[in-house]
């Protein structure tokens, strides 16, 4: 599955992602992540800096997916696919990591990194925007900006 230039100015405006896991046992653990990106057209990659939960359901089920959504236009998209870890002995990692690193300006240090394999993209859309069909996103985000108080 190709990441779009959509997806990708998605990836760009949203502040978190939540990733989902689940261990052997099944039992779902969803974290937000706040320093992620585009890698390539084909991978979501997100820096492992609190993160040993998540890490420990990836290597036990490498299934998982990721939300992100722009706050204010309410939109955004649901990612799925197979995770891998990797480290800084694994092929690509210092691209990766240099990535990642514009992000963190070297302020959050990480030492793994969850690079997903993305196979499955559907798109986030608040529900205004379904049953208010006329709603354009700048009335979207004028109305977000109220109720959030910004």
């Amino acid at each position: 599955m190709m990441l779009t230039s959509e997806v990708k100015k998605y990836v760009d405006q949203s502040v978190l992602c939540w990733l989902a896991t689940a261990a052997m046992d099944h039992m779902p653990n969803v974290s937000p992540k706040e320093v992620f990106t585009f890698f390539d057209d084909q991978y979501l990659i997100i820096a492992n800096i609190a993160s040993p939960k998540s890490v420990k359901n990836i290597q036990a089920n490498p299934k998982v997916c990721v939300s992100f959504i722009d706050i204010l236009v309410q939109k955004g998209f649901q990612l799925k696919g197979a995770a891998t870890i990797a480290s800084k002995k694994d092929s690509g990692y210092s691209e990766m990591e240099a990535k990642l690193l514009e992000i963190t300006q070297g302020n959050y240090p990480f030492s793994t990194i969850t690079k997903i394999k993305v196979e499955e993209v559907r798109p986030i859309i608040a529900p205004k925007y379904h049953l208010y069909p006329d709603t354009t996103e700048s009335q979207q985000i004028e109305s977000a900006k109220k109720t959030y108080g910004f």
